[in-house]
């Protein structure tokens, strides 16, 4: 079989497509009638090609060429000959297909309703300036710069302990002892909030002193550790302007939750119980 290629088939081009690098289309606004090819008597909308060709400009993380154009017409190409193959045998019949189609344009259906109601209403600068103030009283925190020591068992750790009392170089024990890929610095951690942390080793740190360690092993489901907390800081926020793309994102996604919370709590759901088997919380 031929390879199609854009030179070979211009002759069946409805619209010619002469892929310059800016944009690999000749309409910038086509309407629904634009075509981007007839293939077998099949016309197909250049905005369907347009919405195929971004989708694989994103997965392959490619760069807009004219050789990414190619490859990606050559695609689409065979997607329509092989959907039209499909149809010739019956397959969009198939009880499996037409369930995955159905699935596939609910999933569609769900995200472009998603984004209309994100759209529909922007938040104003007063919820803007609510959200920004609860975030920055959440990002005020306590920062950590630590280092640690993991080893696989507690008598290890207390020996290092009795070592750390005698006055050995925390980053040197940590260096020749420390299973961790931190070992290999010294066990120096990257600065970090609790909530980052496992609880026992967070619990543990938040009892420490600056340029103090743990007198007991702390264990976690990774091991034993010995943690040394060298300094705090406290975290600095963003500025609202930073913020606030970030902000937008937050009320938006809080308003489509609740808009989706309340069309479920509208919904008539008549479950087909012989099918599907629930149990009561009190179930046995």
């Amino acid at each position: 079989m031929k390879t199609l290629r854009p030179t070979i088939l211009a002759a069946s081009l409805t619209l010619a497509v002469a892929w310059p690098i800016a944009a690999p289309w000749a309409a910038d606004t086509p309407t629904d009638e634009t075509l981007i090819a007839t293939i077998n008597g099949q016309e197909l909308p250049l905005d369907l090609f347009r919405l195929f060709y971004f989708e694989r400009l994103q997965q392959e993380q490619a760069t807009n060429t004219s050789n990414f154009q190619e490859q990606a017409f050559n695609e689409f190409v065979n997607l329509v000959v092989a959907a039209q193959e499909g149809q010739r045998r019956g397959l969009d019949r198939h009880a499996e297909v037409r369930q995955a189609l159905a699935l596939q344009q609910l999933k569609i259906l769900s995200n472009a309703t998603i984004q209309s109601i994100a759209q529909e209403q922007p938040p104003s600068d007063a919820e803007l300036q609510e959200a920004y103030r609860l975030f920055v009283a959440d990002a005020e925190r306590t920062e950590y710069k630590a280092r640690h020591i993991l080893v696989d068992d507690e008598e290890e750790a207390k020996r290092l302990i009795a070592e750390l009392d005698k006055g050995a170089a925390f980053a040197e024990l940590a260096s020749r002892h420390s299973l961790g890929p931190t070992g290999e610095r010294g066990g120096e951690l990257e600065w970090f909030s609790a909530d980052q942390m496992v609880q026992p080793f967070a619990a543990a740190l938040q009892e420490l002193a600056p340029g103090r360690y743990t007198k007991q092993p702390v264990r976690t489901q990774f091991g034993w550790h010995v943690i040394l907390l060298e300094e705090t800081r406290k975290a600095q926020p963003p500025t609202f302007d930073e913020a606030r793309p970030y902000l937008v994102n937050a009320l938006q996604r809080d308003k489509v939750a609740e808009t989706i919370m309340n069309l479920r709590a509208a919904a008539t759901v008549d479950l087909n119980a012989e099918v599907v088997k629930l149990k009561t919380p009190d179930a046995d």
